[in-house]
């Protein structure tokens, strides 16, 4: 018997990188990222071929992944977003941000670019909405999710064997939309938002679409939701 193709996925406790471990598992073994232990752990549970991998992301380090010698899939899923308005945000907040959603995604990338590189492997960047407009009050996350498709567009160019595919879903029922939506001053409506598993589905068929196909950018939209 052959082994299964390995997947590594961030943000894995939950929302998107917790749908996409699931839609994941029948095919592949996966490594859950994430810092929530107890949630991997419960998620790794569920999945047979699934075990914990809980990592602090903006402090990765090669020891991390030493025992990584072969990577079928990674997808970057954590990322975290702080709303306010540019005259009222720190230096900090752009920091954190950057930290999470950009450094974090390169350095474990780069890290993993051995493997990666072994197994001819594909690397999915869940971007945003806002990764290809920004808007009023979404000026931190906006930069940090334009950086990430710059990012993910090199990387594609510079690891040629590799490939890279960058998904832009818009607003999605998870806790961070929720978050938002409080700090709008509105309802939160899971019904006129993408499902985690659509976006998950979505994903994996970018994964799956053929060795002979490279899907370079994938955007998903709610139907008769909002646009952005």
């Amino acid at each position: 018997m052959t082994e299964r193709p390995k997947a590594l996925v961030t943000g894995a406790s939950r929302g998107v990188g917790a749908a996409v471990a699931r839609a994941l598992a029948p095919t592949h073994d996966v490594l859950l990222g994430g810092r929530d232990e107890q949630a991997l752990a419960a998620l790794a549970a569920e999945l047979p071929g699934a075990r914990p991998w809980p990592v602090e992301l903006t402090g990765v380090t090669q020891a991390d992944v030493a025992d990584i010698d072969r990577l079928d899939v990674l997808v970057h899923s954590a990322g975290v977003a702080t709303l306010g308005r540019i005259a009222d945000q720190s230096a900090d907040v752009w920091r954190r941000t950057y930290e999470v959603n950009v450094v974090a995604v390169a350095e474990l990338t780069r890290l993993l670019l051995p493997a990666l590189r072994q197994a001819g492997g594909h690397v999915v960047c869940v971007n945003s909405g806002s990764g290809q407009r920004a808007n009023p009050d979404w000026g931190s996350y906006a930069a940090s999710k334009f950086a990430l498709k710059a990012f993910a567009d090199v990387l594609r160019l510079e690891e040629p064997l590799l490939r890279v595919t960058t998904v832009y879903p818009g607003r999605t029922a998870t806790d961070m939309q929720r978050g938002v939506r409080a700090y709008e001053g509105g309802e939160f409506e899971p019904e006129r938002y993408l499902r985690p598993e659509s976006v998950a589905r979505a994903i994996v068929a970018t994964i799956t679409a053929g060795p002979d196909a490279h899907l370079t950018e994938l955007t998903l939209r709610p139907r008769g939701g909002p646009v952005n």
